[in-house]
């Protein structure tokens, strides 16, 4: 389940649109940013908001406006946080492209009442752009040292509504199932059935599919009211791929 997307590639097949609500998680949330990174973090939202078909909303711009990047990379990366593209972290692995950190949130369409699942924590910083809007999210990082490091980050930030675990993101966190949404940051060449499986009736699973090194697919998948699955197809993209203990 290593994660982070490389780039978007193409344009949007369909999208989908969330709800309005943006639960109020912002009180204790990170320190204003330092002087020097406001004018890079305007930018960044500028490209984000060019970027695309498919384009953003502007519920989603508003969390990405509040979440301080910079927060989550590491010292070296500091300067370049709000470059709109993947950074690394350390371990091999990277943060997000901020473009596809918020079009996947978006396709989501998570609210405060929205239990949420992350796989591939990383640096933490996808859950936290989840925690500004849904009720709760819980976070699975299968390397022991990348958890530790956005747990520590996030709870320094004020997210208490973020749960974070070390673990194989394979199995989901069935004691916590059903979940509202459930954002899988790397590529299977299949779709975990025990992420379906944990999926509530009419939550969405955001993951990108396909085979290592070639293009994947971002994919939808909606659960029915009969436990059927809606599939999707958003755009093609390139993320690394899912692995498993």
């Amino acid at each position: 389940m290593r994660r982070h997307t490389l780039t978007a590639i193409a344009a949007l097949l369909a999208a989908c649109s969330g709800p309005d609500p943006v639960a109020d998680h912002s009180r204790l949330q990170q320190q204003p940013a330092q002087h020097d990174t406001a004018p890079a973090h305007r930018l960044m939202l500028e490209e984000i908001r060019r970027s695309g078909p498919p384009y953003v909303s502007e519920r989603v711009m508003t969390v990405m406006e509040k979440v301080a990047r910079h927060e989550f990379v590491t010292p070296r990366q500091r300067r370049v946080a709000y470059d709109n593209r993947p950074l690394p972290i350390g371990a091999g692995q990277t943060i997000s492209q901020p473009y596809i950190v918020a079009l996947m949130t978006d396709l989501a369409g998570v609210d405060a009442e929205s239990v949420v699942l992350e796989v591939g924590t990383g640096s933490g910083y996808q859950a936290a752009v989840l925690a500004e809007l849904a009720g709760h999210v819980y976070t699975i990082e299968i390397i022991d040292m990348l958890a530790e490091r956005a747990a520590a980050t996030l709870d320094r930030l004020g997210y208490d509504n973020v749960s974070v675990r070390a673990g194989d993101g394979y199995a989901g966190w069935p004691e916590n199932a059903p979940f509202d949404a459930i954002l899988v940051t790397a590529a299977p060449e299949t779709v975990p059935q025990p992420l379906i499986d944990q999926l509530a009736v009419g939550g969405r699973l955001v993951i990108p599919v396909g085979p290592e090194g070639r293009t994947q697919i971002l994919q939808v998948l909606t659960k029915l009211e009969d436990g059927s699955i809606n599939t999707n197809n958003v755009a093609p993209v390139i993320f690394v791929p899912f692995t498993r203990d």
